[in-house]
């Protein structure tokens, strides 16, 4: 990384960063044949497709228009948002730890997150740590998605902390790149220990032990 100032708050996506996210995870129950389900994911209920309701469409107006295109598989997409915390398989502990830890230590953190209006509050209640956030900053609820830079700008506004003191955490390369473009200090996601080794790098010292992840002094 970079040498930057020691960040003043920490930003956080949420699929794939906090929480193991994947379609397929439900449509292995709906579908079990591989090939088909395959076929599915890649042609019906697609990354694009959804992401029109991370810009701010209604569920009921997505799965009508998809359903619409795709007939034969209108009670599989709507199964989609009607079970979508099948579509979780759970939240990734050692980020959620992290994020728990520079909470308590007084480190702002904030989500930029794409994700439905409506969706974001069933996951929320499911998953109660997502309303530990200072500022959630939700692509449904603003109208744009990452790597937009305005999504970016609304978290800005909101937050007030100046973007090359911010460090923003994505599981994306489009949107780290996105966001170091926008002057913030990025890193991709892989993984909670290397998450903790970007946050040292930063200046954010953590330890990772086998079942903690403490924020040093």
């Amino acid at each position: 990384m970079d040498q930057h100032a020691r960040p003043q708050a920490v930003v956080f996506d949420v699929g794939n960063v906090l929480l193991d996210w994947n379609p397929a995870y439900l449509y292995e129950r709906l579908i079990p044949d591989a090939q088909e389900r395959d076929w599915f994911l890649t042609h019906v209920v697609t990354l694009g497709w959804h992401e029109a309701q991370d810009r701010g469409r209604s569920l009921a107006d997505g799965v009508a228009e998809l359903a619409g295109r795709f007939p034969g598989s209108a009670d599989l997409i709507a199964q989609f948002y009607e079970h979508w915390l099948e579509t979780i398989r759970g939240a990734i502990d050692g980020s959620v730890a992290i994020l728990q830890a520079l909470h308590k230590a007084g480190v702002p953190v904030h989500a930029l997150t794409n994700f439905s209006a409506e969706l974001w509050p069933r996951t929320v209640a499911a998953y109660p740590f997502l309303g530990e956030f200072d500022v959630a900053v939700v692509s449904g609820e603003v109208g744009y998605i990452k790597p937009d830079p305005r999504i970016f700008d609304v978290l800005v506004s909101r937050t007030g902390v100046a973007p090359d003191r911010a460090l923003f955490i994505d599981d994306r390369e489009d949107n780290v790149a996105a966001a170091r473009q926008l002057g913030f200090q990025a890193v991709r996601f892989t993984d909670p220990d290397r998450l903790a080794a970007d946050l040292a790098a930063a200046g954010l010292p953590v330890s990772v032990a086998a079942a903690d992840i403490a924020l040093e002094a």
